[in-house]
């Protein structure tokens, strides 16, 4: 998810991370696992070391030799650079990044999530790598909104990794057993209740609609509903909440009337990202709001049965909440090493059928190939080739993802807000507050929530 990843997103979710959406940690070279590089090439070229971020953890061994594969690949391509890995998972943890940056920690080439972009930069934390993105050779196909994000000042501080919206996840196959049409899953909220009543009828334990409420997720679905509406969390400037209006209103009077006027929420709190996720993978959920690789997720972590899950736009969407990652360039990296850096990220993260993007290679290794879950290119040539090779390799029902495609081609992106896990955490209670108390008052409840972010933000600056 945070948010992410998915990598990783609510509390810096995963996710890929991806999404993570959403949710990543940030490894020291010498703390976290580094794996062996493999025999470097020699030649005539000036010898280089760089260190690279998210390698997979040995508990993914096929992933992590693909990894390997590419590393190796990528040094008797480029004689007299040896590329050292760290493996720790996930890849960025925003409290200890910091430190271990100053401490020398910290890879050449490392991962950011979206939501920790302008405090890494503001604070000097990333290299200016504008005089290099000419070493991506597929620069200018990359989503402009997308590399907006990485630019301050006219300056370039990373290259986008991962982007997703928002969608509406759901369960295929319960919706067949509730009597409704798969193929044409809820385009409004009015329809996501009476798919959620039909599915909860189906019996005990069964929930229609799966929802957060706290450990920041909760906070990042507000965000990601609220949006949909086309309400703000934040003023335009950033200095004030803006979620307390009739579109923040209208996002907890809907879920408090599925939780207690339709009963098709269940009656379990669920807190943490993994939670709706093991809920929704055993088969009971019918819908929840997620990025493409919740699907992903669901069933290569969660045992969910693939051909069972789809997903769709997000309902009546003005915007779309958008997340995802980007690998920036340690500061203290030297000039060698930093065109090194911007190289490995060409190969390994931006070049069609290699690296990250060999879907003929997933395929064999037996990972799910055909969610829809990284836009970076958008509908560039890039994207378009990268999207073919992904049908022609595909694993999954890619016939169940396209309306989401569809939808996402024609919502408006946009991003979290800033200080978003701090204010993710604040919006968690009147998100809890709704699913766990039949009278609570939703007025209050954002008043509230309102106060608290405007402190927040004062003491931010």
């Amino acid at each position: 998810m945070v948010w992410g990843t998915s990598h990783q997103k609510g509390q810096t979710m995963r996710r890929s991370t991806g999404l993570l959406l959403v949710t990543v940690l940030g490894l020291g070279a010498t703390a976290c696992g580094s794996g062996e590089p493999a025999t470097p090439a020699t030649g005539g070229a000036e010898a280089v070391t760089i260190t690279v971020a998210c390698q997979p953890a040995r508990t993914a061994p096929k992933e992590r030799q693909a990894w390997d594969d590419d590393v190796a690949a990528f040094m008797k391509a480029n004689p007299g650079v040896t590329v050292k890995s760290t493996d720790q998972q996930p890849c960025f943890d925003p409290k200890t990044f910091g430190p271990k940056l100053a401490g020398g920690q910290m890879e050449t080439v490392f991962v950011v999530p979206v939501t920790n972009y302008d405090d890494v930069i503001s604070q000097g934390q990333a290299l200016d790598v504008t005089p290099h993105t000419n070493l991506i050779k597929n620069w200018n196909d990359l989503r402009p909104d997308a590399r907006e994000l990485v630019t301050r000042d006219g300056k370039v501080y990373g290259v986008p990794n991962v982007l997703y919206s928002v969608g509406l996840v759901y369960n295929r196959a319960l919706f067949t057993q509730a009597g409704l049409d798969p193929n044409t899953p809820p385009k409004t909220w009015a329809e996501v209740r009476e798919a959620a009543k039909k599915i909860a009828a189906l019996g005990p334990d069964h929930v229609g609609f799966g929802e957060y409420s706290g450990g920041n997720t909760g906070g990042w679905h507000f965000t990601q509903a609220i949006y949909g509406r086309g309400g703000d969390v934040l003023t335009p400037d950033n200095t004030k909440a803006a979620f307390n209006s009739p579109e923040g209103r209208a996002v907890l009077q809907t879920l408090h009337d599925m939780r207690w006027a339709d009963n098709s929420m269940g009656n379990k709190l669920l807190i943490g990202w993994e939670s709706l996720m093991v809920a929704m993978g055993g088969g009971k959920v019918g819908m929840m709001l997620g990025a493409p690789d919740v699907v992903t997720d669901v069933v290569t972590k969660f045992r969910g049965k693939v051909s069972d899950y789809g997903i769709t736009g997000f309902p009546e969407a003005k915007a779309s909440l958008s997340g995802g990652e980007a690998y920036m360039i340690n500061p203290k990296a030297t000039p060698e090493q930093v065109k090194a850096g911007m190289a490995w990220i060409d190969f390994r993260f931006n070049t069609v059928g290699k690296g990250r993007f060999d879907f003929a290679r997933g395929k064999a290794i037996g990972n799910p190939v055909g969610v829809p879950d990284n836009a970076v290119y958008g509908d560039s040539p890039t994207g378009q080739a990268i999207q073919a090779d992904r049908v022609k390799n595909a694993t999954l029902p890619v016939e169940n993802y396209q309306s989401y495609v569809e939808a996402a081609a024609s919502i408006p992106p946009k991003s979290e807000p800033v200080h978003a896990q701090e204010i993710y955490a604040i919006l968690d209670v009147p998100m809890s507050a709704v699913l766990s108390r039949k009278d609570a008052d939703i007025g209050q409840l954002l008043a509230d929530a309102e106060t608290k972010v405007n402190n927040l933000l004062a003491a931010k600056g």
